[in-house]
């Protein structure tokens, strides 16, 4: 038996070509020897590990709304609390809200819409405080079309209650600089300000309040890497589930990932699935393991089973000597993906050794 080793794909694996047109000698080295394996239905995926860095994730400014002198800062690690003051101006709480708008005008005539309505509606609502009829609309004007809840005089009120209640002139409206909009809670990383300060400047920055691993990842990965996707986290001493919480872009100046070259990219911030698990590292390099490309319910068999056939492309052996030829698809730890006629669950097939 004449043994011929070719290399399939990419991936610089080895196929078998067998022939049987002359007799064995039987001065010759043995063949190899010959097992068996099935055919499985399973999903098979790529994936692709990088050096992350443990800490409180990236680092982001705020700026104080209005106007006034900042009489009361935070201190270096206060994590933020909704309807809870962060600071102080004009020795009165500027209390903080979470959303994706900033209070940009006052609050004050019904019938406003917009989505900084929505911001304080909703978070008087997750605070307790009865704001009414949802009021969601929408005016259509083309491409300056309005979306967003309604300053209705049920919000207003609402407004009024939880005003008295934080210690502030119980108005039913709001104006910029009374509340500061964050993205969420967060930790307080830096003092920007002083106290004594005007208003209106960076006063303070900050980082996510949990641990989080910013790992930074090349142009040409981006697109492989979704917010929502679970990831492997590699410790010192053991393997832990993560899911990927957002994508942003690597400030400017910023080095790229190691021996690429290649500053462009964004960072990946990822979530331990469990706070714990990481409770007695700070400040440590993690490698994650992202899943590149993901095959479902595939046909594999291992490599090894791949025989190359005289006229191009592959097939796989059946115990019985029948070749049955089959297109690959994806290869990843030790598998390939295969189709064809004749393939069913659980053949069994010859794997080269």
């Amino acid at each position: 038996m004449l043994v011929t080793v070719v290399v399939a794909g990419t991936v610089g694996v080895a196929a078998v070509v067998r022939h049987s047109s002359a007799p064995p000698d039987p001065g010759a080295t043995a063949a190899p020897h010959v097992e068996t394996a099935k055919v499985v239905r399973r999903d098979l995926s790529n994936s692709v590990t990088v050096q992350g860095h443990l800490g409180f994730g990236p680092v982001k400014q705020l700026k104080s709304p209005g106007t006034g002198t900042l009489t009361r800062l935070p201190a270096k690690g206060e994590v933020t609390e909704r309807g809870k003051a962060l600071y102080r101006v004009d020795d009165k709480p500027v209390p903080v809200f979470y959303g994706d708008t900033p209070f940009f005008r006052e609050l004050k005539k019904t019938g406003l819409v917009g989505n900084d309505v929505s911001v304080l509606r909703d978070n008087l609502a997750a605070l307790g405080y009865a704001v009414g009829h949802d009021g969601t609309s929408l005016r259509s004007a083309g491409p300056t079309d309005v979306q967003g809840a309604t300053f209705t005089a049920s919000l207003a009120a609402a407004l009024k209650e939880w005003q008295q209640d934080v210690g502030v002139e119980p108005t039913g409206t709001l104006k910029v600089g009374q509340v500061v909009v964050l993205p969420g809670q967060v930790r307080v990383h830096e003092l920007k300000a002083q106290i004594g300060d005007p208003a209106g400047q960076d006063i303070l920055s900050y980082v996510s309040p949990k641990k989080v691993i910013t790992v930074p990842v090349e142009a040409q990965q981006v697109s492989a890497i979704k917010p929502g996707d679970a990831v492997t986290i590699m410790l010192p001493d053991a393997k832990i589930s993560g899911m990927v919480k957002g994508i942003s872009d690597r400030p400017s100046g910023d080095p790229a990932p190691s021996g690429t070259g290649d500053s462009s990219g964004v960072d990946v911030t990822v979530l331990p699935k469990h706070a714990s698990d990481v409770a007695d590292l700070d400040d440590a390099d993690l490698p994650v393991e992202f899943v590149s490309e993901i095959h479902k319910d595939v046909f594999t068999v291992p490599i090894g089973a791949l025989v190359a056939l005289s006229g191009g492309g592959f097939a796989v052996q059946r115990v019985d000597g029948e070749l049955l030829r089959v297109q690959t698809g994806m290869f990843a730890t030790g598998l390939v993906e295969i189709s064809g006629q004749g393939l069913t669950e659980g053949l069994t097939v010859e794997v080269a050794s």
